[in-house]
């Protein structure tokens, strides 16, 4: 899960950046630092990776350093200005953009267009997920996309054949499994993880350009109208608008919650406190529409690093057939690396039917995810948008006059960058 996260200052990143592209050799380098995002629990598997690419490269060393989703934008903005940042980051959504547009990246366009085979072991639409104006600046570590998880159980007390097919089916399904102690719909809020609800309906928040907002119409506020009074009523639960991530998985797990839009992680949260959930009661469909956001984990290399080569060859290790075949079965997860994720798959069809079902849809329509703007601002944007929409959303604010708001604050963000 991920939190609220600012941008790393432009003077940090500017103490932190080196000019040109430094090319030692891999033999001179002696060691680079790796900084993960709160995966502590995978530290057998993470040094013994270690160990692997130590032991093929002598005189080699690899520090690792794992942090909480919070603590990792302080951490390196500190590293940054010290001079000192990690070699190799892992981050998690548009947070490595970010990094890119402040200049704390290392551009990586010109290392996969030397090396195509690396390229071509990514799902391309994930890996296009971290370009900025053309350039790639991260290698997808594990992916993740938004669904639908449904309730069966209240889907056939409520008289529903399956999952809805479009906005108006997703408010009657909502409307008609609400009564009592039972609500009809939930989703994520965090990271523009709701936009799916937009984008079936015609709605884009920027122009293609991205220079300006687009989203202040009269279908959106129509739209945002409805989910308001959806609200009110209890069809979809407040917690929508209220929660991220433990407060709307731990409603849906208690079996009172007819649906869930979530990225395919919650599934392992909600089914360890739910034991109603079983391959006869949990429901997994696309949304309407095909569209879901993403909010993956890239890895990407630091411009401030000493030694890039070398960093560059151990973002080619993990990602490589071993690591990522490694990292798919103990976490159950997609990397990115298509040829592993086709074999995981596989055995998980026969292994575990649920989570096959749930992880195929992380590579599923990939050409229709939203949410994803290539932004070196996203954050900004993202605080600008979203306090007004919530404000309508829990009935404090009329639509129209939210929207316009909001439209004045995205624009001004956008100028500023």
């Amino acid at each position: 899960m991920t939190l609220t996260r600012r941008t790393v200052l432009r003077t940090g990143a500017a103490l932190a950046a080196a000019a040109g592209l430094p090319a030692p050799a891999i033999a001179q380098a002696k060691k680079i630092s790796f900084l993960t995002w709160n995966i502590i629990d995978q530290a057998e598997l993470i040094n013994g990776w270690i160990a692997r690419f130590k032991a093929s490269r002598p005189g080699v060393d690899v520090e690792w350093l794992d942090k909480k989703g919070p603590e990792i934008p302080a951490f390196y903005q500190t590293q940054l200005t010290a001079g000192t940042p990690p070699d190799v980051i892992n981050t998690q959504g548009a947070l490595g953009l970010e990094y890119a547009a402040q200049g704390a990246l290392l551009d990586l366009t010109s290392y996969l267009a030397a090396e195509s085979a690396i390229k071509s072991r990514f799902n391309q639409d994930y890996l296009a997920n971290w370009t900025l104006e053309g350039r790639n600046f991260m290698l997808p570590f594990y992916i993740t996309k938004t669904l639908l998880f449904y309730n069966k159980t209240l889907f056939t007390a409520a008289g529903l054949p399956g999952a809805p097919r479009s906005f108006d089916e997703i408010l009657d399904a909502a409307a008609r499994i609400t009564k009592g102690d039972d609500s009809g719909f939930l989703t994520l809020n965090f990271d523009w993880l709701y936009w799916p609800l937009f984008a079936m309906n015609g709605i884009e928040l920027l122009s293609k350009d991205l220079k300006k907002p687009t989203f202040n119409t009269p279908v959106a506020a129509g739209v945002v109208e409805r989910l308001a009074k959806a609200t009110a009523a209890g069809a979809i639960n407040k917690i929508s608008w209220t929660g991220r991530w433990v407060e709307p998985n731990g409603a849906f797990a208690t079996g009172k919650v007819g649906m869930l839009h979530a990225h395919s992680p919650a599934y392992f949260f909600f089914k360890g406190q739910g034991s109603w959930v079983t391959p006869d009661t949990l429901g997994v469909a696309h949304m309407p529409g095909n569209y879901a956001t993403p909010n993956s984990h890239g890895l990407g290399i630091s411009k401030g690093s000493k030694n890039p080569e070398l960093a560059w060859d151990f973002l080619k290790f993990i990602t490589a057939d071993d690591q990522a075949g490694e990292l798919a079965t103990r976490r159950k997860l997609i990397t990115g690396n298509a040829g592993v994720d086709t074999a995981s798959l596989a055995a998980l069809a026969k292994s575990d039917p649920l989570v096959h079902s749930v992880l195929k849809t992380q590579l599923e329509h990939t050409d229709k995810m939203v949410g994803n703007w290539r932004l070196g601002n996203d954050s900004r944007v993202k605080e600008a948008f979203w306090p007004e929409l919530q404000n309508v959303l829990l009935g404090r604010k009329d639509a129209k006059a939210a929207l316009a708001d909001a439209d004045r604050k995205v624009e001004r963000e956008l100028k500023r960058a």
